[in-house]
C-alpha cells in the first residue's frame, strides 16, 4: 500500500489501527450485552464519528436502528469555538427509545452537553454516550461517557474520522501532525 501521501505530514501515530479495531470490538460487545432485547437507536454525530459509528454498529450483535445528527463547534480551527450549532437534526422520533449517542471526541464537554440536553428533552427511555476519544484535561463542563474508547492527552489529533480542515479523516489510525504550518 502506498503511504507516501501522509508519511511526511504525520509526526506520530498515537493509536494504531489494530488497537482501534480491538477497542471497537470491546465496546460493541459491551453494548450488545447491555442492550440485549432493547433495539437501541444508535446516533452518530457527523462528520467526525462517521467511521467509528459505522465500524461500531457493524459489530453490535442485536437489532438496532441508526440516525445521524450534525453539529459544529470547531469550523476550520483546531480548538472549539465554545459555540455549538445544530447543522442537521435527527429524523427518528426518540420518545420511549433507547438511545446511544456516538461521538468522535469529547474535549471541552460543551458539544456533548448541548447534545445530551437536546436529546433528553425528546424523552428517550434511556440515553447513553459512546465516545471514541476523551481529552479530560480540556473539560470545561463535566459530562458522562458511558462507553469510552481511549483517553488521550491534550493534543490535536487526526485520523479515523477526525480531521484538520476536512483532511486526514481517512487515516486508519489516530495521529498527531507535524507543526500546524505543515498541516496542509
Amino acid at each position: 500500500m502506498e503511504n507516501d501521501w501522509w508519511e511526511s505530514k504525520v509526526k506520530e501515530i498515537l493509536i494504531s489501527e489494530n488497537q482501534i479495531e480491538a477497542k471497537v470490538t470491546e465496546l460493541a460487545d459491551r453494548i450488545s450485552d447491555d442492550y440485549r432485547g432493547l433495539n437501541p437507536v444508535v446516533v452518530g454525530v457527523m462528520r467526525g464519528a462517521a467511521i467509528f459509528h459505522a465500524d461500531l454498529i457493524r459489530q453490535i450483535n442485536l437489532d438496532l436502528s441508526i440516525d445521524y445528527i450534525s453539529v459544529s463547534s470547531y469550523g476550520d480551527d483546531t480548538q472549539s469555538s465554545g459555540e455549538v450549532q445544530l447543522l442537521k437534526d435527527l429524523k427518528t422520533a426518540l420518545e420511549g427509545q433507547h438511545l446511544i449517542l456516538v461521538e468522535d471526541i469529547v474535549d471541552t464537554g460543551l458539544t456533548l452537553s448541548f447534545l445530551t440536553r437536546l436529546l433528553s428533552a425528546r424523552q428517550p427511555a434511556s440515553l447513553k454516550v459512546c465516545s471514541f476519544l476523551s481529552k479530560p484535561d480540556c473539560r470545561k463542563i463535566d459530562v458522562d461517557i458511558d462507553y469510552l474508547g481511549f483517553e488521550i492527552p491534550d493534543r490535536f489529533v487526526v485520523g479515523y474520522g477526525l480531521d484538520y480542515r476536512q483532511n486526514y479523516r481517512n487515516l486508519p489510525f489516530l495521529a498527531v501532525l507535524h507543526d500546524e504550518n505543515d498541516h496542509g
